[in-house]
């Protein structure tokens, strides 16, 4: 498994070895102790899947407190995946992160707690599939507006598809009551 460090503390890219004959492929999508080894701590308690189409965004999501980190990957599709660092204190406070994920590549990433986490489908269709260090606390669910000139994301869209909800979060300046300490 080859392990890359992201832009921002904290954040890792991993492409786990593949083997490949006439039938197929097969990898490990997860091991405890070979993930625990390159830094990623876990324990993981939930995991779970969305199927979007193309121009979905879904994002930017938090939780505080119970604050997630995520193991992310696409099994099918392909989407621009973001985290924005909202560790308050942080020095890339405010700053964003985005990789291409796909089921292609294989790439899978970890987003630690103190991150803000969206993708955008750039296929006709993604299926998104992510393991989660707490669980869903919709009481504690927060997000940041996934056009925030402040953070600058360069998202692959100019007209996403958004969920009410992600239509109505505010810009990360209105947010730091909510954000980790």
């Amino acid at each position: 498994m080859k392990v890359t460090e992201g832009d921002l503390k904290g954040l890792l890219i991993i492409e786990p070895r593949t083997f490949e004959d006439s039938r197929g492929c097969f990898f490990e999508t997860f091991h405890q102790q070979r993930y625990a080894e390159i830094g990623i701590p876990g324990p993981f308690v939930q995991d779970n899947f969305s199927l979007s189409v193309r121009g979905t965004l879904r994002g930017l999501h938090f939780q505080e407190p119970h604050a997630q980190g995520k193991l992310v990957m696409v099994t099918e599709g392909e989407v621009f995946d973001v985290a924005v660092d909202i560790r308050r204190g942080s020095p890339t406070f405010g700053r964003w992160f985005g990789t291409p994920l796909s089921a292609k590549n294989r790439r899978q990433l970890y987003i630690p707690p103190g991150f803000a986490h969206g993708f955008c489908v750039v296929s006709d269709q993604a299926a998104f599939v992510y393991k989660c260090t707490d669980f869903y606390a919709p009481e504690h669910e927060h997000g940041i507006l996934w056009n925030d000139p402040a953070i600058g994301i360069r998202w692959p869209v100019q007209q996403p598809i958004l969920s009410p909800k992600d239509a109505a979060y505010k810009p990360l300046a209105d947010m730091m009551a909510c954000l980790p300490a």
